[in-house]
C-alpha cells in the first residue's frame, strides 16, 4: 500500500494529483521547487524505491508527468534552466525534484542540497505560484484533482 514518506510529507504541500503522482510544492521560497512522487508499489505491495521498479506503463506515465511539470514551471517562473534529480540516499521512496533556477539564486551554478536553511513560502506568493501552476498544467490536459 502507498505511504507518502513523513520527511516529504513534513517539507512539502500537496498541489494536486495527477494521474501517477502527488505533485507537491517545497515548502522553501529560496527556490520555485516541485517534487514528483509516483503513487505506486512494487508487486510485494512495498512503495516504489526506483524508477526501474515501475511498470513500463508508470514509468511512461513519470516521464509524461515530469515533462509537462517543467515546461510548465519553466514558463510560469521565467527560470534560466531547470534541474530536474532523483537522488534517494536520504528519502529512499522513489521521488523526483523538478527545480527551477537563475544565476541569481542562492547557490548557482551548484546544487541547492545542504547549503543554508529553507525559507517557508510567504502565503501570498505561495498562492499566486500554486494558481499560476495549476492553470498551466490544466492547459496542458492535467486537471486538479483533490488534494
Amino acid at each position: 500500500m502507498f505511504q507518502l514518506d513523513t520527511r516529504i510529507e513534513r517539507d512539502s504541500i500537496l498541489l494536486t494529483k495527477l494521474p501517477l503522482c502527488q505533485l507537491r510544492l517545497q515548502n522553501d521560497q529560496r527556490y520555485p521547487w516541485l517534487v514528483l512522487v509516483p503513487e505506486a508499489v512494487d508487486e510485494h505491495g512495498q512503495t516504489v524505491t526506483e524508477v526501474h521498479d515501475l511498470s513500463e506503463r508508470d514509468a511512461s506515465q513519470l516521464l509524461k508527468e515530469s515533462n509537462a511539470v517543467a515546461e510548465v514551471l519553466k514558463k510560469v517562473t521565467g527560470c534560466k534552466k531547470i534541474n530536474i534529480a532523483n537522488l534517494g540516499n536520504v528519502v529512499e521512496q522513489l521521488h523526483w525534484h523538478i527545480v527551477a533556477r537563475n544565476e541569481n539564486d542562492i547557490t548557482w551554478p551548484g546544487p541547492i542540497w545542504g547549503v543554508g536553511n529553507a525559507i517557508p513560502w510567504d502565503e501570498k506568493k505561495r498562492h499566486q505560484l500554486v494558481v499560476s501552476l495549476l492553470e498551466s498544467l490544466s492547459q496542458k490536459g492535467f486537471k486538479p484533482s483533490g488534494n
